[in-house]
């Protein structure tokens, strides 16, 4: 069980970390930050094994790898929406962090419910109701369960 953090729609790269905080030099020191613009208090109030849900559009902006990685790195279990931006999702794979489309969810929780999130058969449950979300087929699984891609592809000899 986790607790959501609702977001709206078109939430952008620059809104989950603010380019001025992108000359810090560790992700560690970037992730109080996450964010900052849209709920101040969402570093410190997210806790390991929460969840991100949001509208349509997650992560679209700029490419920066650091957005999926400040989620990460705060404990973020996973990020769903109804819809991702392409290079945010290919970001979020490459460095590990699960992203979930789910076009049921967004409309029927509200920020602070708690939610479990199935991932092996594609269902999330919460408020007493279940949702069909992304089932992931085993390979990516595999390269989310070794850390992302990369970690992945640095493991096969």
């Amino acid at each position: 069980m986790g607790k959501i953090f609702k977001f709206n729609k078109d939430v952008d790269t620059d809104q989950i970390i603010a380019s001025q905080y992108l000359l810090y030099p560790t992700i560690d020191e970037m992730k109080a930050h996450t964010f900052e613009s849209l709920n101040g208090d969402f570093a410190s109030s997210v806790k390991p094994g929460d969840f991100v849900v949001a509208d349509e559009n997650f992560g679209c902006g700029s490419s920066r790898e650091q957005a999926p990685s400040v989620l990460k790195a705060l404990g973020v279990k996973a990020v769903i929406a109804k819809s991702f931006a392409r290079i945010f999702y290919r970001n979020s794979i490459n460095i590990g962090m699960p992203v979930i489309v789910s076009k049921e969810l967004y409309d029927a929780v509200n920020d602070g419910d708690e939610m479990e999130l199935d991932l092996d058969n594609g269902i999330i449950k919460a408020g007493g109701r279940e949702y069909a979300c992304t089932k992931l087929p085993a390979k990516m699984q595999a390269i989310l369960d070794q850390g992302g891609l990369i970690a992945s592809l640095n493991r096969e000899d």
